[in-house]
């Protein structure tokens, strides 16, 4: 069912996981600990509701099949794995290292996602410090 979706519509599902995710994620502090896939679940579907333009797209016949919630979770995964694989650029590594050294800082950060959490923490550190 999901990929009988115009690729439109699958590129707005696409984009309402993986930035629901990285807002979830920066709303726990990236913290593992505090991860919860209900959470997370909640506040997808929040966002998707509210915002994508996917979901009044889709026909509600499709909406409620069983076969397409079971291709959205396989879809979701396949977007937090690649959220979650994707390395830091060489910009972000050097931004964050010359910030992490002027305020002394040691955050750590597995991939670009979390990279820009980073990043941008330690610029509002900065501009609260000046």
């Amino acid at each position: 069912m999901y990929k009988q979706l115009s690729s439109g519509v699958k590129i707005s599902i696409t984009r309402s996981i993986s930035t629901s995710f990285e807002l979830y994620l920066a709303s726990i502090g990236w913290d593992d600990n505090k991860f919860s896939m209900e959470e997370f679940m909640k506040i997808w579907q929040q966002y998707f509701t509210e915002n994508a333009a996917w979901f009044d797209k889709v026909p509600q016949d499709v909406l409620l099949s069983q076969e397409f919630h079971e291709e959205l979770a396989q879809k979701i995964d396949e977007v937090i794995a690649k959220i979650l694989s994707e390395k830091p650029t060489k910009k972000q590594i050097d931004s964050i290292e010359k910030m992490q050294k002027k305020l002394g800082t040691n955050f750590t950060y597995e991939c670009k996602a979390e990279a820009a959490y980073v990043e941008q923490q330690l610029k509002e550190q900065i501009t609260k410090e000046d």
